[in-house]
């Protein structure tokens, strides 16, 4: 799998559009992890975790 210019553009509009990790993978046919990569590469503002932690 290679990311085109075309699958950047979807995976930037997608994650602007605030849909999940996951959710983008899913739409890219690619894992949760080469979303964030590439998320992380292009410099996209990054996200909370949606794991919640609990303070002590």
């Amino acid at each position: 799998m290679g990311w085109t210019e075309e699958r950047v553009d979807q995976l930037t509009q997608l994650w602007i559009e605030g849909l999940s990790a996951s959710e983008i993978g899913r739409r890219l046919e690619v894992s949760k992890n080469a979303v964030i990569g590439k998320a992380h590469r292009l410099g996209l503002p990054s996200r909370p975790s949606p794991i919640k932690r609990s303070v002590s």
